[in-house]
């Protein structure tokens, strides 16, 4: 079975546009980071209510960044 990504995004994150385009963002970012993940890994994400204003680069690096730590 393949790695799987689950994004969690409240209301507290903003309005359904701002959500929504928070997981799009999530979600591509973290299609880049499938193949380092074990095979039948379950990542779940929470975006909390600071990504709404952070940039796309700003996601990319602390998603990399978490991923890191629990990969190590």
């Amino acid at each position: 079975m393949p790695a799987r990504v689950g994004l969690v995004v409240s209301k507290a994150v903003g309005n359904a546009v701002v959500r929504n385009r928070v997981k799009r963002r999530l979600r591509h970012l973290a299609r880049e980071h499938l193949a380092v993940l074990p095979g039948s890994a379950v990542l779940v994400v929470r975006a909390l209510p600071a990504a709404a204003s952070s940039s796309y680069d700003e996601l990319g690096e602390d998603l990399g960044r978490c991923l890191g730590r629990v990969l190590s």
